[in-house]
């Protein structure tokens, strides 16, 4: 074994490394930056934050780029050592216990299925507007729309799930060529926006009187109109997440976290600038209800248009597929410590394509299920989805958080690191206080009990409005429940996961098997 492979620090875990090491360092970053997909979550958001807060909802951008830069540069530096599969559970394990381990993984978990069906959504913002020949249910308005949004869901998340079936070289090969063709077109969409300006950069300052309403006046307007920029930006962590199938991970990983983001920003903020800047009426109904992708036809026109709408359905497709990716390293992480039920079913990977088949086809059926729920209960699933992007900021707290126990300790960074690894130094301990302070105040600002967001047409209930909270106490205290009273007695590497450096826990599964076939005979 060598340090440089990343299977030393699979020893150190008690793995031994099953899946393959195809992926290259532009593949890495592909993944991590998929994930984001600034092009989804922009054009799917952006309506959101621009009827909230307006043009100015902007400033959200950076906020949250400076925000979530805190994290991910605490994450380059955990991924330079430990670019292991489902990162956020394992880095969780190593720097606190598996109880917390767990729970971080189990959330980020139903987080990313909950993300998969989410962002499989876009689809109906987009298609449509390329052609109606996509509009196969109904006329577009009402129950229709949700319809049609479920049905051409379910083909994309059946499609993820069949490409990562096949192994992760194919998913690869397909997302590096989206991601390429992706990030191709947002430079050539900057580019014609900015051919096309009917006003200038100072649209940023335009409220359109939307902290009107607030009781905070635009403060309170904006802090929702920032759920839009906090949903796009997260999920860099899967460069790591996929650092056993990658080539050189020490090194590959941190750059493909922070370069996926930094990419994403910059990007995206000059995407929702130039499109604020080109539009032609700047109060068009049309971007609080339709968002950028009515920018698009109307500054650009219906061909050139629709040209870049076909390229963000490449980008939503290549997100979902990267979602989906991303939730199976994280089963497969924890079924291989049997940390779920049916873990050695789980955790079992394909010879041939070197890829766990089981966890693509169960999460594609429960993403798909979820998808039910949309069809006559949008505001539901609407709090389903903020609730997906709550867990997501906890289990990244589940990690920040020991993290600085360990600094504070004097146990971070490692004493015998090899050298040439990232590390932030002696800037280490203020970034990391800041991702803390960042991650608690978005997941308060998430969670608020909000009505534009949680319930934000009539009926109006209690139970809507406070949703993101029962949510979070139902799926995550009530799943630790069962962890702690059932699985927990379960937990430990596999024998057929267990590294030959780590001959105790292959010696205990082995008895245990021994004394399971022996009962069984008697």
């Amino acid at each position: 074994m060598t340090s440089d492979s990343g299977d030393q620090e699979l020893s150190d875990f008690g793995y031994t490394n099953q899946l393959k090491r195809t992926l290259g360092s532009f593949q890495t970053f592909a993944a991590g930056i998929s994930y984001i997909s600034v092009l989804t979550g922009v054009f799917q958001l952006s309506y959101l934050g621009i009827s909230q807060g307006g043009p100015a909802y902007w400033w959200s951008w950076p906020l949250v780029f400076a925000g979530q830069l805190m994290v991910a540069l605490s994450f380059a530096e955990l991924a330079a050592h430990y670019p292991v599969a489902g990162s956020i559970y394992n880095w969780a394990k190593k720097l606190s216990n598996s109880h917390v381990a767990w729970l971080a993984g189990w959330m980020m978990l139903l987080a990313s299925i909950v993300s998969i069906s989410a962002t499989a959504l876009a689809y109906q913002r987009t298609l449509p507007q390329i052609s109606s020949f996509f509009q196969f249910i109904g006329d577009g308005s009402g129950t229709s729309d949700a319809a049609n949004g479920v049905l051409l869901a379910t083909v994309l998340i059946l499609f993820t799930m069949l490409v990562n079936a096949f192994g992760v070289k194919l998913m690869a090969r397909i997302n590096s060529t989206g991601v390429f063709i992706e990030l191709l077109f947002a430079v050539l969409l900057v580019i014609f926006l900015a051919a096309h300006f009917t006003r200038g950069p100072g649209v940023v300052t335009e409220t359109l009187g939307t902290g009107n309403s607030h009781s905070s006046g635009y403060l309170g307007a904006f802090l929702i109109a920032a759920i839009a920029s906090s949903y796009v930006m997260y999920g860099f962590d899967t460069a790591a997440s996929l650092g056993e199938e990658s080539v050189n991970p020490h090194k590959n990983a941190p750059k493909a976290i922070l370069r996926a983001l930094v990419a994403s920003f910059i990007l995206g903020g000059l995407i929702i600038l130039f499109a604020l800047m080109a539009v032609g009426n700047i109060r068009a109904p049309q971007l609080s209800t339709v968002g950028l992708q009515y920018v698009l036809t109307d500054a650009l026109g219906s061909t050139i248009g629709r040209v870049f709408l076909f390229v963000v359905f490449i980008a939503i497709t290549v997100c979902v597929l990267a979602v989906h990716t991303a939730a199976i390293r994280i089963a497969f992480a924890m079924a291989r410590d049997n940390a779920l039920p049916g873990g050695s079913k789980l955790a079992k990977v394909n010879k041939r394509t070197g890829a766990p088949v089981l966890p693509a086809v169960i999460i594609g059926v429960i993403a798909i299920a979820l998808l039910a729920v949309n069809i006559n209960s949008a505001q539901i699933f609407s709090a389903v989805t903020s609730l997906a992007i709550i867990l997501i900021y906890l289990a990244y707290l589940l990690v920040t958080v020991p993290l600085l126990v360990k600094r504070l300790r004097g146990q971070w960074p490692l004493k015998n690191a090899p050298a040439g690894r990232f590390s932030l130094g002696r800037w280490g301990l203020p970034v990391n206080i800041l991702a803390i302070l960042w991650g608690g105040a978005m997941t308060i600002n998430l969670a608020w009990p909000r009505n534009e967001i949680y319930n934000a047409d009539p009926p109006y209930h209690w139970y809507l409005r406070w949703s993101s909270v029962l949510f979070v106490g139902v799926f995550a205290l009530g799943g630790f429940a069962y962890y702690w009273f059932v699985q927990r007695h379960k937990v430990g590497v596999l024998a057929d996961h267990a590294s030959v450096a780590d001959p105790l826990a292959a010696a205990a599964e082995e008895v245990l098997t021994t004394d399971a076939e022996e009962a069984t005979q008697q």
